[in-house]
């Protein structure tokens, strides 16, 4: 089974845009923002999502470490 990463990807603006990526995602949507790719298509449980990468001003990729606590 792939590793499956929950990721925040902000844009200028303010919207933010939680989605789950496996690991071929998150290395293709990383590359592309390090080119300098216009847009990207991303699928997800949702449906595809087209981005914008110029507006893109963050991602957050959530740890996968367990956490104990309440």
């Amino acid at each position: 089974m792939a590793t499956s990463h929950r990721v925040e990807i902000g844009f200028d603006g303010g919207q933010v845009i939680p989605v789950r990526l496996n690991e071929d995602q998150l290395k293709e949507l990383k590359s592309e923002l390090d080119g300098g790719g216009r847009w990207q298509e991303l699928s997800t449980d949702d449906g595809t999502l087209a981005i914008d990468l110029g507006k893109v001003i963050f991602i957050r990729i959530e740890s996968n470490e367990q956490k104990i606590g309440f």
